[in-house]
């Protein structure tokens, strides 16, 4: 009898600690802005190295068709988790979407205005009747805009056409004179190795406050704090882990996809990207988004900046 008591005891104990495990094996789905590449880096290595799974996550990492979806996706509770920009942000919780900010992946703007370096265009004066190349729909309000106020170039005087995820073919194509939103760590490197140079024109030296390029977004009434510390803890220590292994962090990012990822396009944009990642993936600078938010009232791109608590929680950072 005994032996049956101590038995049943056994089960009951293996029992709840396979329930326990399976709680914390929570299931998070997670959309990216664009296809996978050395942008995403601390995302994917903390998948492959098992980072996510230590914190009890089970990541999920999926690629848009539409790069102007993401967002929309988590506002609407169909994803967990996206990557997003510190301009969309604002600019979707001004428009009312329950949305708030978890992370940032890259803390510095990437994004840059290019061109070809023909000569043609020399200066943002000289895009005033030109066709501008754009990924995503109403973000090129809030940085493209105030580029070319700050030359005496309003957004109306340029034509804007939306070619999705062909920047940098449109604009070696000659199906666009410029292209927005390509960023200054890839696309500019892609179109040099085809043989082609351009020029880039950078927001922050042309009237554009410093942003966070990359960011990680939740929707602000179903979010689980706990889950979105789990993930930060893992994505910083897969930061850390780049930063301090460069050239294994590499080769074990590529395995990820080594039809997509191992070659020398991505190679580069790798070298390009490693001092711009964010080594503290929850901390927050409140100034600088404020900062960002009061520069978009400025230049009516929204009516009033959002508060700023109610889209960076304080408990998750």
């Amino acid at each position: 009898m005994k032996f049956k008591k101590r038995l049943t005891i056994v089960v009951l104990i293996v029992a709840a600690m396979s329930s326990s495990a399976m709680a914390k094996n929570k299931k998070v789905t997670l959309m990216l802005d664009w296809f996978v590449n050395p942008n995403h880096a601390p995302i994917v290595i903390a998948q492959l190295r098992g980072y996510f799974k230590a914190q009890g996550l089970d990541v999920d990492i999926q690629q848009p068709e539409d790069p102007s979806i993401p967002a929309k996706l988590v506002a609407e509770g169909k994803v967990d988790l996206a990557v997003s920009y510190q301009p969309s942000l604002i600019m979707d919780v001004a428009a009312g979407l329950p949305l708030i900010r978890t992370a940032t992946l890259i803390a510095t703007p990437l994004n840059a205005l290019m061109v070809l370096d023909n000569n043609h265009i020399k200066g943002l004066t000289d895009l005033k009747g030109k066709k501008i190349g754009i990924s995503v729909v109403g973000s090129e309000q809030a940085t493209l805009g105030a580029m070319l106020m700050s030359h005496n170039v309003q957004l109306t005087d340029v034509e804007i056409v939306n070619v999705g995820m062909n920047l940098a073919s449109s604009l070696a194509s000659h199906e666009v004179d410029a292209i927005w939103g390509g960023f200054r760590n890839f696309e500019a490197t892609h179109l040099a190795l085809e043989g082609i140079q351009t020029k880039s024109f950078f927001p922050e030296e042309h009237g554009v406050p410093v942003y966070d390029e990359l960011i990680l977004i939740a929707n602000a009434k179903s979010y689980d704090k706990d889950v979105i510390i789990a993930f930060n803890s893992a994505l910083e220590q897969a930061t850390n882990y780049i930063v301090n292994h460069q050239d294994e962090s590499w080769k074990e990012f590529v395995t990820y996809s080594r039809d997509t990822l191992n070659n020398e396009l991505n190679k580069r944009a790798w070298n390009d990207t490693l001092t711009r990642f964010a080594l503290r993936p929850a901390a927050s600078d409140m100034q600088r988004y404020n900062h960002y938010a009061q520069f978009m009232v400025a230049h009516n791109i929204i009516d009033a900046a959002p508060d700023l608590q109610g889209y960076m929680p304080i408990l998750l950072h």
